[in-house]
């Protein structure tokens, strides 16, 4: 391949010449909950969540001699690449091809990666300073949860702390490195999708008013349990703290999820599987249908991925063992005309 190595820095600037491709990826991410749906204190949601490899979205955009838009999420890439391009007032037309995506709607952040990964590949392609933080903004994007936007730019473990009165993307608070021998089982069901657009909307519109003396406790699960633990590699503690998050959680929203804390039955059915076999901290990611499981090696997630593909035998169920990643998104940058990678 006749590339640079990948930069994982967005803060580096493309040099003034332009590069002739520019190419990103952005891992897929799971999202472990939500920490205040309150809003007494004047900050509304705020989340956990973590980018996992090897599931990810991948994209590349170079001038083009007339508009020509590939890939399974095609239609979406091309209604980013629209308001990317008005508002930054840039004139193609462009060559972008979503060479691979994450299943849309399966809680791994699908939509979030796509607009980003548009709008800081077009940015790069004309030598322009990367804005992750008002693209999101500009692309309709961290609406509530503003941890794909940190996992964007920095990866880790990451917290965000919710939505204020304002326009502006939720701040993120913290960022700790995830240790690298612990492994996420991630089991999907490609037969269901989660909750999204404007049925998202109106869910969240008839839930119940959500008790502050839990947002506390949630907010103490994560500040005193899991985010110590993964600064202590203790395993035990953080899948501890996830699990009572997405229990509580489960409780809260299953009356939109077919009275379940799980959207899919098969994943639940899996997920039960490897907790028999002593999994920990198993959940589903956002609205699912997408669940996982921790393990403390790459050696225990495959044990585990046996019991969960044994107990779903003949289900349409995708297992897949899953590394945290400590980095954002990577850019390549092309500077010949060769083929895409």
């Amino acid at each position: 391949m006749n590339d640079t190595a990948p930069i994982h820095s967005p803060s580096a600037r493309t040099v003034s010449a332009g590069p002739k491709r520019v190419t990103v990826r952005i891992p897929a991410r799971l999202h472990f909950g939500f920490l205040d749906l309150n809003g007494g204190l004047g900050r509304q949601f705020g989340s956990i969540g973590l980018p996992i490899s090897p599931l990810r979205t991948q994209l590349t955009i170079r001038s083009a001699p007339h508009m020509d838009i590939r890939g399974s999420e095609a239609d979406r890439a091309g209604r980013y690449l629209d308001v990317m391009a008005r508002s930054l007032d840039l004139r193609g037309p462009w060559a972008l091809e979503l060479e691979e995506a994450v299943p849309a709607h399966a809680g791994l952040g699908s939509g979030t990666q796509i607009a980003l990964g548009v709008a800081a590949a077009l940015r790069r392609l004309h030598g322009l300073p990367l804005d992750v933080r008002g693209d999101a903004i500009r692309l309709g994007r961290g609406g509530r949860s503003g941890v794909g936007i940190g996992l964007f730019e920095h990866g880790g473990l990451v917290v965000d702390g919710g939505r204020g009165a304002g326009p502006s993307a939720a701040p993120i608070i913290s960022r700790l490195h995830f240790p690298e021998h612990w492994r996420i089982l991630v089991v999907l069901d490609s037969r269901r999708e989660g909750i999204h657009g404007q049925p998202e909307r109106a869910a969240f519109a008839a839930l119940p008013p959500f008790p502050a003396e839990l947002a506390a406790h949630l907010c103490r699960l994560v500040v005193m349990k899991a985010l110590p633990a993964v600064a202590d590699a203790d395993l035990g503690n953080f899948a501890a703290a996830i699990k009572e998050m997405q229990e509580r959680l489960g409780d809260y929203f299953a009356p939109l999820q077919g009275g379940a804390r799980f959207t899919s039955p098969a994943v639940a059915a899996a997920l039960e599987a490897v907790e028999l076999a002593g999994a920990t901290g198993v959940g589903q990611s956002s609205w699912g249908p997408t669940g996982f499981a921790f393990a403390g090696s790459a050696a225990e997630a495959a044990r585990l991925a046996e019991a969960a593909r044994a107990q779903v035998r003949g289900r349409d169920l995708d297992i897949h063992i899953c590394a945290g990643l400590n980095h954002g998104a990577e850019f390549f940058v092309h500077t010949d005309d060769a083929g895409n990678q």
